[in-house]
């Protein structure tokens, strides 16, 4: 099972956080005029994610992907290179237009994730952010060319690294925007 790539920083065995992660640098790929973002304070919800509109390294099956609050998120260089790749999507994902590197994605619409930015944590600078602690939409790896006869094995290198296969977000996060949703509806109970 070992030898199955699924993402370059998990790869290998999923690194502990440290616990005392205090923030760092975020760059994109360039190597003239990088785009860095500041973000301030450790990420959450850390996980790898199957979807297709998530920025994935080159031969990478997952991105790995976390949260931060939106406030807690700087443009600190060359801002200018951002755009948004679907205005649309409710995640506002700003990629680099030169190496097409997903940068930061705000939720500002009326949501339960609004105020919170998905940023790439294996883009740091710095070492020590929290871990990922579950994998996402593991299935839609088939709509990115993954055939359906090797979803047991990559469910089973998942569980193998300590990453809860799910076909939607873990049952916390589900939970909350279920939530949400019952809040919205007045059917919401304490």
């Amino acid at each position: 099972m070992g030898g199955m790539a699924l993402h370059p920083s998990i790869d290998n065995g999923v690194s502990k956080g440290s616990g005392s992660f205090a923030g760092g640098t975020l760059s994109c790929g360039c190597t003239e005029r990088t785009v860095r973002l500041k973000i301030t304070g450790d990420v959450a919800h850390n996980h790898a994610c199957g979807c297709t509109k998530c920025w994935k390294p080159n031969g990478a099956m997952f991105s790995v992907v976390a949260v931060v609050p939106s406030d807690n998120v700087e443009v600190a260089e060359n801002g200018d290179k951002l755009a948004v790749v679907d205005p649309s999507a409710l995640i506002q994902r700003h990629a680099c237009k030169v190496c097409g590197v997903h940068m930061y994605g705000p939720v500002e619409r009326d949501h339960a994730f609004k105020g919170l930015s998905f940023i790439h944590p294996e883009r740091f600078a710095e070492n020590g952010w929290s871990a990922p602690g579950f994998a996402a939409f593991v299935s839609s790896v088939i709509e990115s060319g993954v055939s359906p006869k090797k979803m047991d094995g990559v469910r089973a290198r998942l569980k193998e690294l300590g990453l809860e296969p799910y076909d939607c977000l873990n049952p916390p996060l589900m939970d909350y925007l279920a939530s949400f949703a019952a809040k919205k509806a007045g059917t919401y109970v304490e």
